[in-house]
């Protein structure tokens, strides 16, 4: 329900254990109580048994992304040194590579207009400063104030 939002805290250095299954509440809330979680969600249920338990919880009451991440963000400072460190897609911490290691699994304009590349070991993915990393970091900038 909240998959968007996730992938933007991933962006914005936060360690986010996301669940696109099915999963019971109680075992997320298991989760999240052995890796001292914050449990994050628009399930009101979820969110009252999570308290019961003593786990913070962050409540979205909006469907607007922007304001999601404003209502984390207010709670969970984003540290900058940590802003785009993480892989949005599976929250592994990225690694610089080196640039040759990259010669010929990104676009050759990319390759020879960029000196510095990062890869996501679990799933593979090569980041690069480009214009895309250049409008999230305008957007991370508009939503921190």
């Amino acid at each position: 329900m909240l998959g968007t939002l996730a992938k933007w805290l991933r962006l914005l250095g936060f360690d986010v254990y996301f669940v696109n299954r099915e999963m019971s509440d109680d075992d997320l809330i298991e989760v999240a109580k052995e890796e001292e979680r914050i449990i994050i969600s628009r399930d009101k249920g979820l969110l009252r048994k999570a308290k019961k338990v003593g786990l913070e919880t962050i409540p979205i009451e909006t469907t607007d992304l922007d304001q999601q991440i404003r209502e984390v963000i207010k709670v969970c400072k984003a540290n900058k040194e940590k802003l785009l460190t993480r892989c949005s897609l599976c929250n592994s911490v990225l690694r610089e590579i080196d640039r040759k290691e990259v010669e010929g699994k990104v676009p050759d304009k990319v390759y020879k207009s960029h000196e510095k590349f990062w890869y996501c070991d679990k799933c593979r993915k090569i980041y690069w400063k480009g214009s895309h990393w250049v409008k999230i970091r305008e957007r991370i900038k508009e939503l921190m104030g």
